[in-house]
């Protein structure tokens, strides 16, 4: 192997690029060894004997698998969380989809009967109120104090 830095050094030059990136065509390596001046490099490079390689930069490859797992619900454990509770679900939001589960279920006990209005109204102003920290506490409550209606 010929050493060929100083012809590397004036392509580098040349081209604005560092040492690492000239790129020397292995087949011509005897015509590059004979360029020992900046012009006869010049003509090279226009032969495309040494060319400047590409930058090479950071892969997204990783990132993009992440994400399309991410898309997919994975990668969101409790291990995976940052923040409090309420950074991830505001209290108005965990209100809002306890109040709307509660009272769907109390329109459906009234539909089907197995609850009377009077109860209804009870416990969907119970339930305004905050008194049921889930469906099954509602069920729990109507159970303990006896309001399904006998069949």
């Amino acid at each position: 192997m010929t050493d060929l830095s100083n012809q590397r050094r004036l392509a580098a030059q040349i081209l604005k690029v560092g040492q690492n990136r000239v790129w020397i065509d292995p087949q011509r390596m005897e015509d590059v060894e004979a360029a020992i001046t900046r012009e006869e490099v010049r003509k090279l490079i226009h032969e495309k004997v040494i060319q400047a390689l590409p930058e090479k930069s950071v892969s997204r490859a990783r990132a993009k698998a992440i994400q399309e797992k991410k898309k997919k619900g994975r990668r969101k454990g409790p291990g995976s969380r940052s923040g409090t509770g309420y950074a991830k679900i505001s209290k108005k939001e965990a209100w809002i989809s306890r109040i709307r589960s509660l009272r769907k279920r109390l329109r459906e006990l009234k539909a089907t009967r197995a609850i009377t209005e009077e109860t209804y109204r009870k416990m969907y102003r119970a339930a305004g109120s905050g008194r049921f920290s889930s469906v099954a506490d509602l069920e729990r409550y109507l159970k303990a104090h006896d309001l399904w209606r006998k069949r």
